[in-house]
């Protein structure tokens, strides 16, 4: 018998940045929304170039997850909308495109979120 080896969300988030980062990605974020909001403990925010690497992205961060057997709640947004949002549950990603990431300036929204890690 195999045992389902089981990430905790702070885990999975690093995992995705660590993802995002070996995907080209960047500006990659991770915050602790723990004390900020309650639908979500952490958010992993990154920029992509293209709508292209955009969707790119985003099957790789959803390949990865279902691959420790997570699958997304919820997704909202296209790779040609300049935004998607992923909702794992206890982890959000969202995806932005520059012009995007620059305007809404997510990290920011919520001031009593930590930051963990910023990977320029």
């Amino acid at each position: 018998m195999t045992e389902q080896v089981v990430l905790q969300p702070v885990d999975q988030a690093h995992a995705l940045v660590e993802l995002a980062s070996e995907k080209q990605a960047y500006d990659i974020v991770l915050v602790d929304v723990r004390e900020a909001t309650d639908f979500a403990d952490y958010f992993v925010i990154m920029t992509a170039e293209s709508p292209r690497q955009m969707r790119a992205l985003i099957e790789d961060v959803q390949d990865a997850m279902r691959a420790v057997d997570i699958r997304a709640h919820h997704m909202e947004g296209t790779h040609l909308s300049g935004w998607v949002l992923i909702d794992f549950g206890d982890v959000v990603v969202h995806v932005l495109g520059p012009e995007e990431r620059e305007f809404y300036d997510l990290e920011r929204v919520w001031p009593k979120a930590v930051e963990m890690v910023r990977l320029q």
